[in-house]
């Protein structure tokens, strides 16, 4: 089969390489120094798997600024722009998938649409009304910043919200290509819409709960570690996702929290908000706890989420950072991935040592070998080690 993807993100990269291995791929993006990477089989983004797919595993794939030939005689076209969320509509822009999903159509009428970004519930129904045609699915993507091919080839379910031939012909593509035998779920496309956003909101709520239970016992002077390996030996329970951070960020908990909130305008609830809420009360409780060591320069290492990844867009990190420079004290920053010399008007120090030494206050949500030797100068909250 031909297949086109529009998006060379996480989402679209891990689905291009993933589907390329038995078919035939092309790759939209607009950005014309990404696709420069693909065609000389490098990652745009940081993904070890990724990164070695592409320079070692024989794949059929080239990527194209040109969509209107990516189109043509694509029996798939897999859309995986971006929609954040817009604060000032309370729902996600999602016109750049609308844009696709009719350019698509309208190119290649034969094709079927497969939407993999995130999207607000009942809005596949809604964009099959706008543009006049039923062949718009919707597949929910579960995946991690970092690890997104891996989790991919390994994927824990697979989701496609439609019932007819392309649905299930799509599904078993996914199928396929697995390392693994995962279920299969074809479902109507709202719900597997809401499949999305309630998987998401629950583990958002799940590092609420975590977080808050160790902002109980910092308060009470209590050891934290202690509580949560004793929650957590409760099989119903269990002792994954429970290592205490600075809040959720990244590419999808607070959007999808919130698009989730925006869809129960009309229904009665209270713990939706309280998940939303719950992680801005927590970077507020973190960024009082480290004023209170009353730091005159404070280094943030690292605004990305998490080892492996490149991502700092809604990183915890920035929200605790932004608190802390509210309060007039010196806030100097390590990220390599950042090349300019300034984020927000505080310094990024490129020089790990020259960090180490300009602060007396270092403050990670992850602990890292790099800062064994500055120990007594790191605030964190992971107690565990890493992301589980």
């Amino acid at each position: 089969m031909k297949i086109t993807v529009v998006g060379s993100g996480y989402v679209g990269m891990s689905n291009a390489v993933l589907l390329a291995q038995r078919h035939q791929v092309v790759i939209v993006d607009i950005d014309a120094e990404r696709v420069a990477l693909i065609n000389r089989g490098q990652a745009p983004i940081e993904d070890a798997e990724l990164a070695d797919y592409l320079a070692n595993v024989p794949l059929d794939l080239t990527a194209t600024t040109d969509a209107a030939a990516a189109y043509a005689g694509a029996d798939y076209v897999v859309v995986a722009t971006p929609t954040d969320y817009d604060p000032a509509t309370n729902f996600f822009n999602t016109r750049t998938v609308e844009m696709v999903a009719s350019q698509a159509l309208q190119h290649n009428p034969a094709t079927t649409v497969v939407i993999k970004s995130t999207i607000p519930v009942g809005f596949t129904v809604g964009l099959r009304r706008q543009i006049g045609s039923e062949q718009v699915i919707f597949s929910p993507e579960f995946l991690r910043e970092g690890t997104a091919l891996y989790d991919n080839l390994h994927p824990s379910r697979i989701i496609v919200g439609g019932q007819d031939s392309a649905a299930q012909g799509f599904a078993e593509l996914l199928r396929e290509a697995a390392l693994n035998q995962p279920e299969v779920l074809l479902t109507d496309s709202t719900e597997a819409e809401a499949i999305k956003l309630f998987a998401n909101t629950y583990l958002a709520m799940r590092v609420a709960f975590f977080n808050e239970l160790d902002s109980y016992a910092q308060v009470h002077q209590l050891d934290s570690r202690q509580i949560i390996q004793g929650v957590g030996l409760d099989p119903r329970i269990g002792s994954h996702y429970n290592n205490p951070s600075f809040g959720y960020g990244g590419y999808c908990l607070p959007k999808d929290t919130k698009q989730l909130l925006a869809n129960y305008a009309d229904v009665p609830s209270n713990m939706i908000k309280a998940i939303v809420d719950a992680n801005s009360t927590r970077k507020d409780f973190i960024a009082d706890s480290i004023m209170a060591r009353q730091p005159q320069t404070v280094g943030i290492y690292r605004l990305v989420m998490k080892a492996g990844s490149d991502n700092y867009r809604a990183s915890a990190m920035q929200g605790v950072m932004k608190r802390i420079k509210a309060k007039g004290v010196e806030v100097l920053v390590y990220e390599p991935t950042i090349k300019e010399s300034h984020f927000f008007n505080s310094e990024v120090i490129a020089q790990l040592a020259e960090f180490k030494q300009r602060c007396d206050l270092i403050v990670t949500n992850r602990h890292t070998a790099e800062l064994d030797d500055v120990a007594d100068k790191v605030f964190t909250r992971d107690l565990f080690g890493g992301d589980r």
